[in-house]
């Protein structure tokens, strides 16, 4: 329930969160967390955190010290684009974080889909994905996706680990904003196979770079 911050040889520079698990703003010293995932640096003074077991995304502010939350009730919510309003809305099991352009991409994992955070204007919205639990290519609403984990961008595209399904997929954010899928074939389909496309056999990928 903490984040190490060390130097490339393993000399811990600061720890942020106290260690015990809650959901508590402050100085890093005082500030609580609870099994936190992923990371995203925005600039050289902001850190944001997926604060999975919080359903919250956090920001830390590494001149200042301290930690303050962006998004997040403390408790699981089910998003919709209904629902959504500017705020403290309850997010539901943020895994990862990637920042591009002004806006932070969540895997939300626990509703199989991508949301967007917009850090000028607030506004939370969906991205990508129907909600089901399926691997289905095609327009960003439309396409399935299994409980997304890790994220990364080449600055056209977002990669993302779809867990649930073994698979590495990914998703246009400056031109072809549809989802396709690089390996994986579907839910029950895993292994340990090298090769290309369909061939590839992985097991839960939680991570990509």
């Amino acid at each position: 329930n903490r984040i190490v911050v060390t130097t490339l040889q393993g000399k811990v520079i600061d720890v942020i969160g106290s260690g015990v698990e809650g959901f508590l703003d402050g100085a890093y010293g005082n500030a609580q967390l609870a099994s936190p995932q992923g990371l995203a640096l925005v600039d050289a003074d902001t850190l944001l955190v997926a604060d999975t077991g919080n359903h919250a995304i956090r920001k830390i502010e590494l001149i200042a010290e301290v930690v303050t939350t962006v998004i997040g009730t403390g408790e699981q919510g089910y998003l919709t684009p209904q629902r959504v309003s500017r705020g403290f809305n309850a997010l539901n099991s943020p895994w990862d974080l990637e920042y591009l352009n002004g806006q932070v991409y969540i895997a939300m994992a626990g509703q199989h889909q991508l949301w967007v955070f917009d850090l000028e204007t607030g506004d939370l919205s969906l991205y990508a994905g129907s909600g089901k639990e399926e691997l289905v290519d095609g327009p960003l609403l439309q396409a399935g996706l299994n409980q997304p984990s890790g994220l990364a961008t080449d600055g056209n595209r977002i990669y993302f680990a779809d867990t649930e399904a073994s698979a590495i997929r990914s998703v246009g954010v400056t031109s072809s904003r549809s989802v396709t899928t690089i390996v994986g074939t579907g839910l029950f389909e895993f292994g340990d196979v090298d090769g290309i496309g369909k061939e590839v056999r992985l097991q839960h990928p939680l991570g990509v770079e």
